[in-house]
């Protein structure tokens, strides 16, 4: 009955029927809009929704909004609306840093066999600082978009790189249900050359207390001991150990901590845990990651998934870049302690684009895994807008340029500005080209905040507001685009995907 109303748009897909109401989404307009349709002309439940009401052939119709009071009231009726604990199911996080990709994301899980879980509401804290999003923006941006693919198979959370419990109470207040722990900050990375005197005075005063072991019961835990695993043994020395505890105890006692705050403040609802440690200044060694994980078990920290950092470069928009082989012998190591210890499933973050190292990533892991992407969407977004209006994709890059310099800093990125195609010198043509430059690439990948936040002389939006007008007018363009790049991404895992 929705669909046979003129003048609207509304997606089949999206279209729920219950006894007396109808709901769908309307993309007639730039910007969506619900549609409800009583089946009778008495509208006392249409009284609860905002928006234009009128009479259509007997019924009573509204559109409305896709506001925060709509989405809310959705997830009371419809609870695949609101997202679940993924636990150990072979996942995917599908970031979306303007709100728009979620359609292209679902369809590319469809278009791999609906093996993986997705995780759809997934953004950083950084990432929503940068682009002045809330939690319960990127909430909502996600449940829009469950709701217009008609998406009922279920789809997790992920507050990403959370530090502060401050930022946990707004995440958990938005609907979160997914944590990644950054313990970042904690961590040591001098420990690994400190002189052996300086190492030991460090190590002696590590918050054992916090840690609830004394050192000398931590040193007997680990020192001079083989463990065996799957692919192999790690063997770990005495001053391993030590160099350990000083790199990683207080991460470790900050984790605890915030396990517990979380689990409090969760009241008996079940949530997703995920540590991650890859944002250090040297990979996690094998031996590093047993002992995280044997001390986090010894504490009571129950998690899902761990994020080590791995050899190799792992920088942002570009594919893996380090030994292949080597990468596979450790990788596995690791593959091997999660199993074993565990079951936990390895996080590969920055994963966006790391095409080489996905089958080997996928058959080590034997689908414990979750990869984690957010910025490749983004970039996609940009790739429709040089399709669809060139000049202002121009000085969109150009600005990118100007910013880089400085939107670098916190991430891995190696692109070099001297190296990058300059803006003027490039045809409208060649600008589709600067999406598979690997300098250009990272560049419009690191500077997303800066675009979307830029304000013109007028105090307006200098970018944001005409990139999301010709992305939601062309919204199935950026969908194609987006799906197109993820079944890329997703097709390994799906091979191998873990269903419990």
């Amino acid at each position: 009955m929705l669909l046979q109303i003129r003048n609207l748009k509304i997606l089949p897909q999206s279209v729920i029927e219950t006894e007396y109401v109808l709901f769908g989404l309307d993309r007639s307009t730039p910007s969506p809009r619900l549609v409800i349709l009583s089946k009778t002309e008495e509208d006392a439940f249409l009284s609860q929704w905002e928006g234009e009401k009128e009479l259509w052939e007997g019924h009573s119709l509204l559109l409305g909004p896709t506001n925060a009071k709509h989405a809310k009231l959705l997830r009371t009726y419809f609870p695949w609306l609101c997202p679940q604990p993924v636990g150990l199911r072979t996942s995917a996080g599908l970031g979306d840093r303007l709100g728009l990709a979620t359609p292209g994301h679902i369809r590319a899980i469809r278009a791999t066999g609906e093996r993986l879980m997705p995780v759809l509401a997934q953004q950083s804290i950084r990432e929503m600082s940068r682009t002045q999003r809330t939690p319960q923006q990127v909430m909502d941006d996600a449940l829009w978009g469950v709701f217009g693919e008609g998406w009922k198979k279920g789809f997790g959370s992920d507050a990403d790189h959370l530090k502060t419990l401050e930022d946990f109470d707004a995440c958990i207040s938005a609907g979160f249900n997914g944590f990644t722990l950054d313990p970042g900050d904690h961590v040591e990375n001098e420990a690994e050359n400190l002189p052996s005197e300086i190492l030991a005075s460090r190590f002696e005063t590590l918050p054992w207390d916090k840690l609830e072991i004394s050192p000398k019961d931590f040193l007997r835990r680990y020192r001079d001991r083989t463990f065996s695993v799957e692919n192999g043994k790690i063997r770990i020395e005495e001053e391993k150990v030590a160099r350990t505890g000083v790199k990683y105890g207080h991460a470790i006692a900050q984790v605890k901590e915030w396990f517990y705050y979380l689990t409090e403040k969760m009241g008996g609802k079940p949530f997703d845990l995920e540590i991650s440690v890859d944002e250090t200044e040297s990979p996690t060694s094998p031996e590093e990651h047993l002992i995280i994980v044997l001390e986090l078990s010894r504490l009571g920290v129950k998690w899902q998934g761990l994020a080590p950092r791995f050899i190799g470069r792992f920088e942002k928009g570009v594919d893996y870049i380090g030994d292949l082989e080597a990468f596979r012998k450790e990788f596995a190591l690791h593959a091997s302690i999660a199993r074993e210890f565990g079951p936990y499933k390895l996080s590969l973050h920055s994963g966006s684009d790391k095409f080489s190292i996905y089958p080997i990533v996928a058959e080590e892991t034997q689908g414990l895994v979750h990869l984690k992407t957010a910025g490749t969407s983004y970039l996609e977004a940009l790739r429709t807008i040089a399709e669809l209006d060139p000049v202002f994709f121009r000085s969109i890059y150009a600005f990118a340029c100007e910013r880089y310099e400085t939107d670098r800093a916190s991430y891995h990125v190696s692109a070099e500005l001297g190296k990058a195609p300059e803006p003027k010198k490039l045809s409208d043509t060649q600008l589709l080209r600067l999406l598979d430059d690997f300098h250009a690439r990272q560049i419009l990948h690191v500077t997303f905040g800066s675009v979307v936040t830029a304000q013109s002389p007028h105090g307006r939006f200098q970018f944001r507001d005409r990139l999301l007008e010709l992305l939601n007018t062309h919204l199935d363009r950026y969908t194609e685009h987006v799906e197109s790049h993820f079944i890329r991404h997703l097709k390994p895992f799906a091979e191998v995907a873990q269903s419990g």
